[in-house]
């Protein structure tokens, strides 16, 4: 049956959120600094995302990644708590979901820790994203996930990219019940139609593009591009996810 396969737009800014919303997107995940695989926006531009998003008439739209700083994701006590003051905050300033993961030391999803992170959520929605591509035994990591409140996990499948982790993510969309399986990681959108075939139930892309604005940034001031949500990139992967069968 044909069947629209809902696209989530990863920005950084508050021009990337009306963009998303005026290409189709399904939601977006909130974030800045995605070269360093996104960090927690700032609780300005939360409010400023999720005022778009009212005044859209969109709900659910906003999710939003709490990741205190770039590496790894093993955290320790002190960042646990930052990441759980973190999704308060973002609930307060009108977020409609958060974005999270960790890992114990073993390399094995932390449990505990995202159960201490779907309380602090307070019924928003909640998405582990690609932290779980980077545990031991990604497919253990998702099963284990739909007992927890999760609502979605965002994931490769394990593989560098989602072309990689096509046979993983298929056997995770086969076995996940009640949790969404998002496929993300390098996705293009010639790839969308072998991701709603794998049977995902959402895909994921940055859309990102490179503007500049008033010339060289100067010294100690870095270079002078900066990333932008591209409209055509999330028009293109809106339409396509529109025309897969499933």
């Amino acid at each position: 049956m044909p069947r629209t396969l809902p696209v989530e737009i990863a920005v950084q800014d508050a021009a990337g959120v009306r963009v998303a919303l005026a290409a189709g997107a399904a939601r977006i995940e909130l974030c800045q600094a995605l070269g360093l695989g996104g960090l927690t926006p700032s609780a300005g531009l939360i409010e400023a995302a999720a005022g778009a998003a009212r005044e859209a008439g969109a709900s659910g739209f906003v999710h939003v990644l709490v990741r205190p700083r770039g590496g790894g994701f093993v955290y320790d006590a002190d960042e646990l708590d930052t990441i759980v003051r973190d999704i308060r905050a973002t609930a307060a300033a009108g977020a409609d979901g958060v974005v999270v993961g960790v890992l114990t030391d073993a390399g094995e999803l932390d449990l505990e820790a995202v159960r201490r992170f779907v309380d602090a959520a307070a019924g928003l929605d909640v998405t582990v994203h690609r932290a779980v591509d980077a545990s031991a035994d990604p497919l253990a990591s998702v099963a284990a996930l739909r007992a927890l409140g999760v609502r979605r996990v965002l994931t490769s499948g394990g593989g560098s990219d989602c072309r990689a982790g096509l046979a993983t993510l298929a056997r995770m969309a086969a076995d996940s019940g009640p949790l969404e399986i998002m496929a993300g990681g390098g996705v293009r959108i010639d790839d969308i139609a072998a991701l709603a075939a794998a049977g995902v139930d959402a895909v994921h892309l940055s859309a990102r593009g490179t503007a500049t604005r008033g010339g060289a940034s100067g010294p100690g001031g870095g270079v002078d591009g900066f990333d932008m949500t591209d409209a055509g990139l999330v028009a293109a992967a809106v339409a396509a996810a529109g025309l897969v069968r499933r």
